[in-house]
């Protein structure tokens, strides 16, 4: 039996192919149509799925979307109706699109993929919640989800056991942890849905001076973790921005003007909410252990991907063991859709491996054969020298111990948002300019950026204090005092992006200025070519680690082609590209006006 799950229309668009239980394919729409974040109908998405898989449209016995329309837009009426006649504009703006468009996803599923078959509709944190459990490898496991909002839900926790899945309890809208640290990242001066992780990333360099003023003014926290949030300084619920003229006279100003310069006021904001955040997080932890037993937790939606949060829950051992969805937010809702309608709906059996999940290191999308690269080289000229697998390793480690920055494509595409080692771009984590030289060269983006190292699994718990595994860079923890160096009394009273000036381990390119590092670990089994290379670089270096960042520059999606990879190594300041066995250095290449494509 084929399942085709599908989200859409709000953000990350992704659709996901399910056959008898097995996640076979699943891709984010952005991927294929090179605009970040898209939140189109996944066509593109969905070809490449039931491609993959030689199947036709007639061939999918189940299509699940991942939330139910009609619910969601309730929601919206009720929230108008409610503040009215304010928010008259965002009403205007928002209400068209869905009497013309998203109401109406049955029709539009039907019309767009030609499709007669049967479709169901979960309810988004339904979707989450079976995206976080039945890929998971426990028989039963409690789970938590928690976003901006599905239809009217924000927060939930249940229970999985076996092909079951139930929640418990809902915190419902306004009411959102998603939705409030979205307000700090509009008012920070970042985009919101795309710029949360910038918060994350900048928290470390402040100090939380107004955590007591968001939890005395903007949220009424209970021990539980339920809470309230105070409307009065939010404009998200009927108006065209997040946060709304009381917020600013709280917080001393206005909104950050987007691409001016960070003070220390925006850092310490950074801080706070990322603080508050933690604590929120931590006790719905322990709320739920409490209510249900488990020993085992699941994580899914998009605030799931706060590797930091998610790495304070870990040290408080609150559970044995925690499984976070790799493509936590929306995106992940086309997997959890299908697998629901396989589980819970069709109600088959659930088989669990209790070692491995069942996500397949989540890399579920494109892959392309040498044959295929080696015919878009040579079509447009392109200076190559062909590698064979054995060489591979040895000579990409090479390079990299010689301070090379590499783009590594190989294999299959991540599925969610972050690179795992086949669309990604490697650097030496020993080298203290390098992490300042990707920022600015490759990726073109804010200084105050970190970089993510992966780490063959061996060794994480003797860099890091962390004592499992993390596929997929879901998880921060600090290193361990044997890799710090001792700062100088000067470097010790450095405020603010002053601290990036101080090397702070002998793996400083990954290691942020609090000491901290969200980390792949890397399994032999998993993607041995990948591992194999970190393997050499370490042997030279006595280094296991490399430093590891997605296969684009800002602004745009992460590359799913050949062509998306040359047209990044060619822009940027990557040294050399490797897509598949084929190795391109940059000074042997020549500006191309118009790359042709294969089709």
């Amino acid at each position: 039996m084929n399942i085709l799950g599908i989200s859409a229309f709000y953000h990350d668009s992704a659709a996901c192919l399910v056959s008898d239980g097995e996640i076979i394919s699943a891709a984010q729409e952005e991927r294929f149509t090179r605009i970040k974040h898209d939140s189109s109908f996944p066509v593109n998405a969905i070809n490449f799925c039931l491609k993959f898989s030689k199947l036709k449209i007639s061939d999918i016995d189940y299509i699940a979307f991942y939330d139910k329309p009609f619910i969601k837009f309730e929601r919206i009426m009720e929230t108008y109706l409610t503040y009215s006649p304010g928010g008259i504009r965002s009403f205007v703006k928002a209400v068209p699109l869905w009497i013309k468009q998203k109401l109406w996803l049955k029709d539009i599923i039907q019309k767009e993929l030609n499709y007669t078959g049967k479709i169901i509709f979960p309810e988004h944190h339904e979707s989450h919640a079976a995206s976080a459990f039945y890929p998971s490898p426990f028989q039963d496991a409690a789970f938590i989800t928690i976003d901006g909002v599905g239809e009217w839900t924000t927060t939930s926790y249940g229970i999985g056991s076996g092909n079951d899945l139930k929640i418990l309890s809902e915190l419902r809208y306004p009411h959102s942890l998603g939705l409030l640290y979205s307000a700090f990242t509009y008012y920070l001066g970042f985009k919101v849905n795309s710029d949360e992780y910038k918060v994350m990333g900048l928290a470390p360099y402040g100090n939380p001076v107004y955590k007591d003023k968001i939890l005395n003014e903007l949220i009424d926290l209970k021990d539980d973790g339920s809470f309230r949030l105070n409307m009065k300084y939010f404009n998200y619920n009927v108006g065209l921005t997040m946060t709304n003229k009381k917020f600013n006279k709280l917080f001393n100003g206005a909104p950050r003007v987007p691409e001016t310069k960070i003070t220390e006021r925006e850092m310490d904001i950074a801080r706070s909410i990322q603080d508050v955040t933690d604590e929120i997080m931590i006790r719905i932890a322990g709320h739920v252990k409490k209510e249900t037993g488990s020993e085992n937790l699941c994580l899914a939606g998009g605030v799931a991907l706060n590797c930091v949060a998610n790495g304070k829950i870990y040290r408080e051992k609150i559970f044995k063991r925690i499984w976070v969805q790799p493509a936590a937010g929306d995106a992940g809702g086309a997997l959890g859709a299908a697998l629901f309608a396989w589980y819970k709906v069709l109600q088959n059996q659930r088989n669990v491996d209790y070692v491995h999940d069942s996500q397949k290191c989540s890399l579920l999308g494109p892959s392309f054969t040498d044959d295929y690269i080696i015919k878009f080289l040579k079509k447009n000229k392109i200076p190559f020298k062909t590698l064979n697998e054995k060489n591979i390793p040895e000579t990409v480690a090479s390079l990299l111990a010689k301070g090379n920055i590499i783009g590594w494509f190989q294999g299959r595409m991540e599925f969610g948002p972050r690179a795992l080692g086949s669309r990604s771009i490697l650097g030496n984590p020993q080298m203290p300019s390098m992490q300042k030289t990707m920022n600015f060269k490759i990726k073109f983006r804010e200084g105050f950026r970190p970089f993510a190292p992966s780490i063959l699994k061996e060794y994480i718990s003797k860099y890091f204090y962390f004592d499992d595994e993390s596929p997929y860079m879901l998880f921060v923890a600090d290193v361990k005092n044997g890799f710090r160096k001792p700062l100088k009394k000067s470097e010790k009273t450095l405020q603010g992006l002053g601290k990036l000036k101080v090397v702070r381990s002998s793996i400083p390119a990954v290691t942020h200025v609090d000491y901290s590092a969200r980390f792949q670990t890397v399994d032999k089994d998993d993607n041995p070519l990948y591992y194999n290379m970190i393997k050499q670089f370490y042997k030279k270096t006595e280094c296991p680690l490399i430093v590891n960042t997605s296969f684009n520059q800002r602004g745009e999606p992460i590359v799913c082609s050949p062509e998306d990879a040359y047209n990044c190594f060619m822009f940027t300041g990557i040294d050399y590209v490797l897509l598949g066995n084929y190795l391109l250095s940059k000074k042997d290449q020549q500006l191309i006006d118009d790359v042709e494509f294969i089709k």
